[in-house]
């Protein structure tokens, strides 16, 4: 089973070996958002630090962004969101994922929240 680490800033991570994580949004963050309508991506080989803005979500409430959790490079994006971003809010934790990363240092997950964690944050 994999482990899911969560941000403050309603990101979720999933370690996918040789230091690479799945990045997305919350199921919370979603259901804040609303219908989302678009998604901005970035470029694979885009470097960034951690709470680096990484991608722009647009909904029908608001705009947002998914910010860089951990400092890292971008190896993959989830092309399927430019066709469809509502499956963001259909799947946040899994088809909806953004980004997949290799992360700079692994150790950044350790100062990360557990699942426990995260839902007493948004209790």
């Amino acid at each position: 089973m994999s482990t899911l680490k969560y941000t403050e800033d309603h990101e979720w991570l999933r370690l996918e070996g040789d230091n690479v994580v799945t990045v997305g949004i919350t199921d919370h963050a979603q259901n804040a958002l609303g219908d989302i309508v678009f998604v901005q991506l970035p470029e694979v080989g885009a470097s960034f630090g951690a709470g680096d803005e990484a991608a722009v979500i647009e909904s029908v409430k608001a705009a947002g962004d998914l910010k860089m959790p951990l400092a890292g490079t971008v190896v993959e994006i989830n092309e399927a969101l430019n066709d469809a971003p509502a499956t963001v809010n259909e799947d946040p934790l899994g088809a909806g994922w953004f980004i997949r990363v290799r992360v700079d240092d692994l150790a950044g997950l350790d100062g990360l929240l557990d699942e426990a964690a995260y839902n007493a944050l948004i209790a």
